[in-house]
């Protein structure tokens, strides 16, 4: 299935997207991961576009999207606003999200906060934001403010050939070629001297502030809506699975299903990850059952 271009146009930036299936079909609104871009749906969004409309966006700094005002930062919490606007735009009250990784924090954060808005919720590696230990708080302050003046002004990677860049992306990301090549060739500009990345480079200092885990855990308690959580397995973040198995049971209507797979999963198992989707919507439109106080786990 071809995709289609599409520019959203919110009141504070213009955001870039991709599109799959008919778009009288009911809405869901893909959120991609850090340094991603729309693409990391390639695969995923034709397998699912029978049964929705899909939009895939750039988020901010990322992909073909425009880049924040100078001197501002990238807050985990301004994305909400972000896919929201975006969703307001395309005339969307109601829609279903699917997130990965920094997109499955913003989408679950959005589930929790706006549940009249959120029909179905799909998350793919991670619920919730990335947290730090109250004791810590001083230290991330610092790192933050410390790092994102110290990048200031700093220049990205000019690779001589897009070739390079594929590489690169897929050594770092321990991806196939096939994947990394989709967000590459969304994620470069041509430069002088050859292509360097597109995304802001203020996406890389650490946030100076960040929520506790107590936090996360009341957030994801308010997640109304049924919600499909598919992990890589083996464990693949740099996350205890402890922790993301009791961020799982926080939210009170959830199904969690384990498929091999990396960190990308939805990329480079896409067949298995709609699979999922699918035989999810079709059980959820089974009468209603007992709402679960504990994740439903598939092996």
């Amino acid at each position: 299935m071809q995709a289609r271009d599409l520019t959203v146009a919110t009141p504070h930036l213009r955001l870039a997207a991709k599109a799959w299936g008919d778009p009288a079909l009911p809405p869901l609104l893909a959120v991609h991961g850090w340094l991603d871009n729309a693409a990391s749906f390639d695969a995923l969004a034709p397998l699912i576009a029978t049964q929705f409309h899909v939009v895939a966006l750039d988020l901010p700094g990322h992909g073909r999207s425009q880049h924040r005002p100078p001197g501002v930062r990238y807050h985990f919490v301004d994305y909400i606003d972000d896919v929201l606007a975006a969703a307001d735009c395309l005339g969307w009250e109601k829609f279903s999200l699917l997130g990965h990784s920094l997109g499955g924090g913003i989408a679950s954060f959005i589930a929790a906060a706006f549940p009249g808005r959120v029909n179905k919720l799909f998350l793919i590696e991670v619920a919730g934001a990335v947290s730090t230990p109250v004791e810590k708080s001083l230290a991330q302050l610092q790192k933050g403010v410390v790092q994102f003046r110290d990048n200031a002004g700093k220049a990205l990677r000019v690779f001589a050939d897009a070739e390079i860049a594929i590489a690169a992306r897929r050594k770092a990301g321990d991806l196939s070629d096939a994947a990394a090549r989709a967000l590459v060739l969304r994620g470069i500009r041509e430069v002088e001297g050859g292509w360097s990345w597109s995304s802001d480079p203020r996406l890389m200092p650490a946030s100076p502030q960040r929520f506790t885990e107590d936090q996360v855990l009341a957030i994801l308690a308010g997640v109304q809506a049924p919600t499909l959580y598919v992990l890589a397995k083996p464990m693949a973040m740099q996350i205890a699975e402890s922790l993301m198995l009791a961020r799982a049971a926080q939210i009170p209507d959830l199904s969690l299903v384990r498929l091999p797979g990396n960190h990308h999963l939805h990329l480079e198992n896409a067949t298995a990850v709609a699979t999922a989707m699918l035989d999810f919507l079709e059980g959820s439109k089974a009468p209603a059952q007992t709402t679960a106080t504990k994740p439903r786990v598939e092996p």
